[in-house]
């Protein structure tokens, strides 16, 4: 632990806190001409997640919509009992109940999100109909499930016998402490550009493992856990979400890629942002960021080695491992 501490404090003296260093990959303006042959697009985080990807493809290669292909695709991992970290199947918290964030936004700059919602399957189509349907942003807790309930979803038990021998055995030492990639899987955030260059983000989660009862992370906080902006493009992030509300992360990125920085740089500025102001923290937490642009390229990027992140264009669907500022 020492010498990651040292390589730290090495990192940080050597230029970092300056967030100039370059690894490898060039500026490139966003408001070029994108390539003809980019779109339609969709990237998402951690490799299960190629499923998803090709639940979203589905409706993209034949001219659908980036919202609606990003509500299917997060659908898939949100009903898979075996992702213990989103949905369905989810991990609860340290009172036993699961509890689901989920946030979603359009070309338009339009957003729906809920927090603290249990007993419904598909979180990010709640997210959804709040966005088209009501007047506000987020709705949480019971008004978000009595909304649910309302629009006519279905009030199901998400404790698998997985999920509750997991949290049961958790309960002997009741100790609360996040491993980096344990599964190499957590949060789905997913961005998607259609034949129209319309883009939409998703992002959805389970949350921490056996967190505090009504805990909130990022995922469905605009700005941090997802954003999107038409005219630049967007971004999304897993890990530890406490390390990216405190800097909102994903705004950041597209914000770095209005000033005309390509996606791959934008993620790193984001990552090298979360280690300056907290590298003690850094030791020990994991966070990556995905990112796309209007031209369609992307990027991926994390504190720590085992990030993977997919991406489904030009009729291949694709897995890659994602570079890291610190080494293994």
């Amino acid at each position: 632990m020492n010498s990651r501490r040292s390589f730290l404090q090495n990192t940080l003296l050597g230029g970092l806190a300056a967030g100039s260093a370059d690894f490898g990959v060039k500026n490139l303006p966003v408001f070029d001409q994108p390539d003809k042959n980019a779109f339609p697009i969709v990237i998402a985080t951690w490799g299960p997640n190629l499923k998803a990807n090709a639940a979203a493809w589905e409706i993209l290669s034949k001219g659908g919509y980036a919202l609606d292909a990003v509500e299917a695709g997060v659908h898939v991992p949100e009903a898979d009992p075996k992702d213990t970290s989103v949905g369905y199947g989810g991990f609860p918290d340290r009172d036993g109940h699961v509890t689901l964030d989920a946030c979603i936004m359009d070309e338009h700059g339009m957003a729906g999100s809920v927090s603290f919602l249990e007993h419904i399957m598909h979180p990010i189509s709640v997210a959804r109909r709040v966005m088209e349907k009501t007047p506000h942003v987020m709705l949480v807790g019971e008004g978000a499930l009595q909304f649910a309930l309302t629009e006519g979803f279905k009030k199901e038990n998400l404790l698998t016998d997985v999920a509750k021998k997991a949290w049961e055995a958790w309960k002997i030492e009741s100790k609360y402490k996040p491993i980096i990639n344990v599964e190499r899987h957590d949060t789905i955030g997913m961005l998607a550009i259609d034949t129209q260059k319309r883009i939409a983000g998703a992002c959805s989660t389970s949350g921490a493992a056996f967190k505090m009862h009504g805990r909130v992370g990022d995922s469905p906080i605009l700005g941090a856990g997802m954003f999107v902006d038409n005219e630049v493009g967007g971004a999304a992030s897993t890990g530890l979400g406490e390390m990216v509300l405190r800097t909102l992360g994903s705004f950041l990125v597209v914000e770095e890629m209005r000033r005309g920085a390509h996606p791959q740089k934008a993620a790193e500025t984001a990552v090298k942002r979360i280690l300056r102001k907290y590298p003690k923290q850094c030791e020990e937490a994991q966070v990556g960021f995905i990112a796309v642009d209007k031209l369609g390229q992307h990027g991926g990027y994390a504190i720590h080695p085992g990030f993977n992140f997919v991406v489904y264009q030009r009729g291949e669907n694709k897995l890659f491992e994602s570079a890291s500022l610190l080494a293994k």
